[in-house]
């Protein structure tokens, strides 16, 4: 087991805890559920997902440029 110590905002600090005691958890709890639910949901694709995405030619071609026009500088990534 590993300690881990932050700093965030006061205002993300308090989503984070109302969200915490939504669920009945304590926060550091709350913060490894939120972080393994985000982690399994949105990094991660099953294989056969993966091999589906990948056969879609079209699909492949699009992300493909529009990595290329991020990469030129055409778009812009707003958090």
């Amino acid at each position: 087991m590993k300690t881990v110590t932050m700093r965030v905002d006061d205002s993300v600090y308090n989503m984070i805890k109302l969200a915490a005691d939504g669920q009945r958890r304590n926060l550091s709890n709350f913060i490894e559920f939120a972080t393994m639910q985000y982690l399994t949901s949105s990094q991660f694709v099953e294989k056969d997902e993966m091999n589906e995405i990948l056969e879609d030619k079209d699909l492949v071609n699009n992300l493909m440029n529009g990595l290329e026009d991020f990469k030129k500088g055409d778009y812009t990534i707003v958090p």
